[in-house]
C-alpha cells in the first residue's frame, strides 16, 4: 500500500501553502517508537522510564486517574513516551498562534508502525524544521545518504532553517566511578547510570558537516530560592539575527548536553548562548574547570547552504519541566526571524 503523503500522529499530513511571513513549522522525532517501546524493563540502562517508574519516583504528582488508571493511561514505557507528547502541546500551539499554521509532530517509525524517513513527505511544505534526537543509541537510528542528500537540498532553499539536537549522552565512559558522579550530579532517579541519545542526529550532522557533538547531561544553576534555570551567558555580538532577542533563560532540565563544537574554532559555528552549571554538585566536566556549557549553537548560511542551523536541545521545547515567558519569546522568534 502506498503512502501519498506523511503520517503525523494518527493522521495523514494536510500540506500547507507557502504564505510570505507565515513560516511553516514542523517537528520530526528520530526515535523508533515500538523500538523504545519495546525495550526490557529489566534492563537498567539506555532506555525510558515505565509509567510506574515515573509514579514511583514523582509521588504524588501522577497519582490521578488519568495518569495512574491502567485503563486510562498506559503504564509501562509507552505511557512515559505519552508524557511528551502532551508536554510539545504548548509548543505546538504558540507557534500556531503565531503563524497561522499547524504544527504536525512526525515520527522516525511510529506507534503503529509506519516508518517515515526524513524525506520530500516531511520536507516540501516545511520552512523550520525541528529534529528531535529522542533515540536511544541502542535502537541503531541511523540517517541514511537518501536522507542526508534530502536535508541537504531542503538547507538550498532560501528562508530554511534547521534546528536540529540530540538529547544527553550519560554514562559514555566505561568507568562505573564516573557514571557514579555524572548520576549523583543531575540528581535525577529516573534516569540509569547510562542512558547514551542521539544516534540518528549525529549522523545527519556528521553527514551535513555540521561540527557539533552532545556530550554529557549537565544539571543548570539555578536562580536561587527557585526551580529556574540561571540565566543564560548570551553572545549578543554573534546573535546577528536575533534568535536570542528578549530571551534571559531556556527552561529548567536535570541533565542538558554541552553542544561541543569539534573542532573548538570551527569557522562555520557560533556559541550563541551558555548555561551555567550547579557546581554545587561535582562532574567529570566541571572538575576538569568547565562552569558553563554550549546551550544553543548557530550556523549561518555558508557556501551552498542557503538556510540556517541551530542546534540546540528538544527540552527547550517542553513543557514538562515548566515554561515562562522567555522561554515562549524564544520559540516565537524561531517563528519569525527570517
Amino acid at each position: 500500500m502506498s503512502n501519498p503523503s506523511g503520517r503525523t500522529y494518527n493522521q495523514r499530513h494536510a500540506p500547507r501553502r507557502y504564505t510570505r511571513g507565515h513560516r511553516r513549522v514542523s517537528v520530526y522525532t528520530s526515535w523508533s517508537y515500538p523500538g523504545e517501546v519495546n525495550r526490557n524493563p529489566a534492563e537498567l540502562d539506555n532506555r525510558f522510564s515505565t509509567m510506574t517508574e515515573v509514579r514511583r519516583v514523582l509521588w504524588p504528582d501522577y497519582e490521578t486517574p488519568q495518569w495512574a488508571d491502567p485503563l486510562r493511561f498506559q503504564q509501562g514505557v509507552a505511557g512515559s513516551m505519552e508524557l511528551f507528547f502532551w508536554a510539545w502541546v504548548k509548543f505546538q500551539q504558540v507557534i500556531e498562534e503565531v503563524t497561522g499554521h499547524q504544527v504536525p509532530m512526525f515520527q522516525r517509525v511510529d506507534q503503529a508502525g509506519f516508518s517515515l524517513p526524513l524525506d520530500e513527505r516531511v520536507l516540501s511544505d516545511v520552512d523550520t524544521l525541528l529534529v528531535f534526537g529522542l533515540d536511544h543509541n541502542v535502537t541503531g537510528q541511523v540517517a541514511s545518504p537518501e536522507e542526508i542528500e534530502a536535508v541537504r537540498a531542503f538547507l538550498e532553499r532560501e528562508g530554511t532553517c534547521l534546528v536540529i539536537g540530540p538529547h544527553h549522552d550519560v554514562g559514555h565512559s566505561p568507568d562505573l566511578a564516573e557514571r557514579a558522579l555524572e548520576y549523583v550530579h543531575h540528581g535525577d532517579a529516573l534516569v540509569p547510570r547510562q542512558q547514551r541519545f542521539g544516534g540518528y542526529t549525529r549522523s545527519l550532522m556528521k553527514g551535513l558537516g555540521i561540527p557539533v557533538e552532545n556530550r554529557w547531561g549537565l544539571r543548570p544553576a539555578v536562580v536561587e530560592g527557585t526551580n529556574r534555570s540561571a540565566p543564560l551567558t548570551v553572545m549578543e555580538d554573534l546573535d546577528t539575527r536575533g534568535w536570542l532577542s528578549g530571551v534571559r533563560n531556556f527552561n529548567f532540565h536535570m541533565h542538558l548536553p554541552h553542544y561541543a563544537v569539534t573542532p573548538e574554532d570551527s569557522p562555520s559555528a557560533r556559541v550563541l548562548a551558555k548555561q551555567p552549571i550547579d557546581l554545587a554538585r561535582p562532574h567529570p566536566f566541571t572538575n576538569a574547570g568547565n562552569t558553563e556549557f554550549n546551550a544553543l549553537v548557530w550556523m549561518p548560511p555558508h557556501g551552498g547552504r542557503a538556510g540556517d542551523v541551530l542546534v540546540a536541545d528538544s527540552t527547550i521545547f517542553s513543557t514538562l519541566f515548566g515554561a515562562d515567558e522567555s522561554l515562549l519569546r524564544f520559540w516565537k522568534n524561531l517563528a519569525t526571524v527570517h
